[in-house]
């Protein structure tokens, strides 16, 4: 474990067996467990658990007090917000254990998308591409790409760039007012505009 491979806080733990990129670093009281994968370049903030057979892709960044749970999948630059959550079972209980990898349901956040501060994802769910979850709200179904979702459960209230800024569109085509990115809708899914 050397500083041009990846970083680890000395009170963290990381188990034989996991796999960490070049550039990662892990930081205070966190645990990354046996057969668990996270890219380079990521940032795992304090007190943040990562399940076995977890996959973490490159440009991550985890903030405090996340568990990242088997079933689990973070594409390439995935943002986590502090105390966010994520489940793997959908009807846990204490007396019936339902613990093993065949019990888990997969949850994948896909590349760029953007997870705020308390807000809870339900496994078994996908957050699309450059989507957008606000603070504190419940995901319990698939969020489409560029979505921006918000409240109990989540719904969507409108769309995002791929630098986070909301969109306002005008006969299915819109521009990001921060960095001039060109988007169009087809049917009811949100792209980059193709140049004529």
């Amino acid at each position: 474990m050397t500083m041009n491979e990846y970083w680890a806080h000395p009170s963290a733990i990381v188990d034989e067996g996991a796999s960490i990129g070049e550039g990662t670093k892990v930081w205070h009281f966190s645990h990354i467990c046996t057969k668990a994968s996270i890219g380079s370049s990521c940032s795992l903030g304090q007190n943040v658990y990562v399940a076995p057979h977890v996959v973490i892709g490159n440009g991550v960044k985890i903030q405090n007090n996340v568990s990242v749970y088997e079933g689990v999948v973070l594409e390439d630059y995935v943002f986590c917000g502090p105390s966010m959550v994520f489940t793997n079972v959908r009807t846990p209980r204490s007396a019936f254990p339902r613990n093993t990898s065949e019990d888990y349901r997969a949850t994948i956040v896909k590349y760029g998308a953007s997870i705020g501060a308390n807000a809870t994802v339900i496994c078994g769910t996908t957050i699309g591409e450059w989507a957008l979850v606000a603070a504190g709200a419940v995901v319990n179904k698939d969020v489409p790409p560029h979505a921006m979702v918000a409240g109990v459960p989540a719904r969507q209230i409108g769309w995002v760039c791929q630098c986070g800024i909301s969109l306002a569109f005008r006969n299915q085509r819109a521009i990001c007012p921060e960095c001039g990115r060109k988007y169009e809708v087809i049917e009811d899914t949100v792209r980059i505009a193709k140049e004529v």
